[in-house]
């Protein structure tokens, strides 16, 4: 109980009005040791399923809670309650919680929608729900092409032995690279729709390279799932799934409510309204707290018009979410720090990695940017890490959109791409992941996985490299 009332002291500091107005936090003052917490969380993640699985099972939670308590605790000690607060309360009301809104709305709406009969997967027909899903992740988002798909995906493989291969492969190519052609299929590419970059600008610029590693990705499936397909006694005699009804759709209202999401999405970042509310600190203009309010009623009309029977064919529950929420809390807070460093430039803990995208004649590094912006974005949250190397290369969109197109073709194809390299690189693969383990498979560990990500995608990134970013 202490703790709680610790924190809830640091919160009352940051909303104290006087003390709301503390200075904006300066990364060149810190020292590289406050990355600690959030690299240990990361670490937790990593090594604690294997390590420990039934503490980490049950107390994930907690321990996403120590680390972030780890940081803030020591943080306020040093640079008072006021910075604490304020720094708190940004990370929960600018980012969290509008992230948590989006991400639970899109996890309802597309939990609403059942896709009826039996599926069989074969090689076949997993390589066109995967490419469909690619095409639905620009449209609807990563994470609603995602939740709308992984489920009848692993329902048409549950008669396989081998399913872990088609999940990973889900993830690679729906939850990530899917999403690289509009604002609305991930989270950087719409900060940068919000900064003034064209919204048809990504699908104009970086479409050779989504077609590259897309069309790659599908075909190394192919073959890779025809392998096992054909193996002995690779499709098991008895269906857990029999075939007992046509294909076809339930809860058919959800896709209205899908469209619904992605128009607050589109008008949160068209609307312009000088209405902004200063909430101790932290600036939300009016279109965003309407989006979020839209999203809120959206999820509680999906909730209440799906058919129970809809949730339950659809094995529907808030694990995932659940699991979502409370490690995205630890990443959002412990990486307070983290941000601000890379934010300082060179002059901060960082200054290697920012220096290192830019020539000795002082011109960008298109291929630097590529792979500072993925290998950041790989490990910690990639809208952010879009947003340091956009103001990295200048931040001015009509420069960026022209002259220094390929530069910010490189930001925005690694924010997006290399997503993909970790579970906790984009939110829909730790969701996709738990949904998996949720419906009994055995997903790779977080090493695991990147031994996944690393022999299939990095070598696709090295050719996209010599291609597209030299």
């Amino acid at each position: 109980m202490k703790w709680n009332r610790w924190v809830l002291a640091l919160v009352l500091a940051g909303l104290w009005p006087g003390l709301a107005a503390a200075a904006e936090l300066d990364g060149s003052q810190l020292s590289a040791l406050w990355a600690v917490p959030f690299a240990s969380l990361l670490l937790s993640i990593a090594v604690m399923p294997l390590a420990a699985p039934f503490f980490w099972h049950h107390h994930f939670g907690k321990v996403a809670a120590g680390w972030s308590l780890a940081f803030l605790l020591p943080f306020a000690l040093v640079f008072g309650p006021a910075m604490a607060g304020v720094n708190l309360v940004h990370a929960l009301l600018a980012e969290y919680i509008p992230f948590m809104i989006l991400l639970t709305a899109l996890f309802t709406v597309a939990g609403g929608i059942y896709i009826r009969g039996n599926l069989h997967g074969a090689p076949v027909l997993n390589t066109a729900i995967l490419a469909i899903g690619a095409v639905l992740a620009s449209v609807m988002g990563t994470t609603g092409a995602s939740m709308l798909m992984i489920r009848p995906l692993i329902r048409a493989n549950d008669n396989r032995k081998h399913q872990v291969h088609v999940v990973v492969f889900f993830i690679f190519i729906v939850s990530n690279a899917g999403g690289s052609l509009t604002p609305l299929g991930d989270p950087p590419l719409f900060l940068g729709f919000l900064k003034g970059v064209d919204f048809f600008w990504t699908v104009k610029h970086i479409f050779p390279e989504t077609l590259f590693l897309i069309g790659s990705l599908l075909a190394l499936f192919f073959l890779l799932d025809s392998w096992y397909y054909h193996r002995n006694r690779e499709v098991r005699p008895v269906d857990p799934t029999p075939d007992t009804r046509r294909i076809g759709f339930d809860g058919k209202m959800n896709f209205l409510l899908l469209g619904v999401i992605m128009g607050l999405v589109l008008l949160s970042g068209m609307w312009k309204s000088a209405v902004v509310f200063d909430a101790f600190g932290t600036e939300r203009g009016l279109p965003g707290i309407v989006r979020d309010i839209g999203l809120i009623i959206v999820t509680l009309i999906s909730l209440n018009i799906t058919p129970r029977k809809v949730h339950e064919d659809n094995q529907f529950a808030w694990g995932p979410m659940q699991e979502v929420a409370k490690l995205f809390a630890g990443i959002f807070l412990t990486i307070i720090p983290v941000i601000a460093m890379l934010k300082a430039g060179v002059n901060g803990p960082f200054g290697a990695v920012v220096a290192a995208v830019t020539r000795p004649d002082g011109t960008p590094d298109p291929a630097m940017y590529f792979w500072a912006s993925g290998i950041l974005s790989s490990f910690l949250d990639n809208a952010p890490t879009y947003l340091v190397f956009f103001n990295t290369a200048g931040g001015d969109p009509q420069v960026l959109m022209t002259t220094m197109a390929t530069t910010l073709a490189a930001i925005s194809a690694g924010s997006v791409f290399m997503g993909a390299n970790s579970y906790i690189g984009n939110a829909p693969n730790l969701m996709v992941k738990a949904i998996a383990e949720d419906r009994g498979v055995k997903m790779p560990s977080f090493f695991g996985y990147m031994a996944w990500s690393c022999g299939i995608l990095v070598p696709l990134f090295l050719i996209m490299t010599l291609i597209w970013f030299r």
